[in-house]
Order: C-alpha cells, then sequence, then structure tokens
C-alpha cells in the first residue's frame, strides 16, 4: 500500500497536532520506499535522518565489537528509528535494515533542530512524542533481549523454566 506524507499524519505520534503544525512539520518531511532486505544505513554510518515507519517493518541491528550483529528491535508501523540524528550524534549506533517491503518519513536531524528554533510550540509537541515512543520502545526491548540470552545461554531452558514461573515477579530471587 501507498502512502503519502499527509497519510502518515494519521499515525498515533501526530494526534493532537493542528493543522498548522501539520504544515509545519510536513515541509521538512520526505516519504521513501524500500524494497525488503535493503540496508537503510549501517552502524557508525553518518547519522543524518530520522524515520518514521508508516508501512512494512524494520529490524535494528547492532554489532558489538567481540560478536556478530545482533538483532535488537523489530521496528513497525508508527514506530521511529535512527534516532541518533534527533540527538545531533554524527553517526548511527546500529544498523538498519528492512524485513519487507516498507515505507516511511524521514526527517533530517538538522531540520529538527530548525523546526524548534521556528516553532517552539510545534518542537515542544513533536519532541514529547518522540520521547514516548523511543521509550515505549526502550520498555519493549527487554522481552527481546531475554528471548536473544535465553536462546544463547539456556540451552536446556532450565533458566526460562524459572523466568516463567516468576513472570509476574521484577525480580528473581534464589
Amino acid at each position: 500500500m501507498i502512502m503519502d506524507i499527509s497519510s502518515a499524519f494519521q499515525l498515533p505520534l501526530f494526534n493532537g497536532f493542528s493543522e498548522q503544525q501539520i504544515s509545519q512539520l510536513q515541509h521538512l518531511m520526505e516519504f521513501c520506499s524500500f524494497e525488503a532486505d535493503m540496508v537503510l544505513f549501517e552502524q557508525g554510518s553518518k547519522a543524518e535522518y530520522m524515520y518514521i515507519l508508516t508501512t512494512g517493518a524494520v529490524t535494528i541491528r547492532y554489532k558489538p565489537y567481540d560478536g556478530p550483529a545482533l538483532n535488537v528491535a523489530n521496528i513497525l508501523p508508527g514506530n521511529v528509528f535512527g534516532w541518533s540524528a534527533a540527538l545531533n550524534r554524527l553517526t548511527y549506533s546500529s544498523g538498519a535494515i528492512t524485513i519487507e517491503n516498507s515505507e516511511a518519513i524521514r526527517i533530517r536531524g538538522k531540520d529538527l533542530q530548525t523546526l524548534c528554533q521556528r516553532y517552539p510550540n510545534t518542537g515542544a509537541l513533536f519532541i514529547d512524542r518522540l520521547a514516548g515512543v523511543i521509550s515505549e520502545r526502550i520498555n519493549n526491548a527487554h522481552h527481546e533481549i531475554l528471548a536473544m540470552l535465553r536462546d544463547n545461554i539456556d540451552i536446556n531452558s532450565e533458566c526460562w523454566r524459572r523466568i516463567s514461573k516468576n513472570a509476574g515477579k521484577k525480580r528473581i530471587h534464589a
């Protein structure tokens, strides 16, 4: 399904934005379409754009210095990735690759700074919404990291049985 920039404003990220605020944001956005298995950016490459996924799916990969690349998050429509650019970082801390044909809106990191200078109310609302989306992803990463550890450490599933048994508790006590 091909979207355009205006239909991206139907995403929950933009709930509560006025017509004027949407107009101010729309000028910063560029529509992008990607094929499956396409590398959008590599870990360590120049962090220029932040992306808002509108359709499809993207995997975020992190390559530690001492091992193979790890898939650390799956991004679904409405979520944000490449936020190193929004944080004014020089490079991306992780890489991104499409899982399937995908579409996104991208915003240049430096344009977000301009938005905050020219339209501080719109910038403040957008930053607040970004913080919500990003913090939700960080909280949800626990499950993905737990699965990764289980698959690579807990070969006989003994730990997993204990984790499942104590799932409603904050900590597992000996």
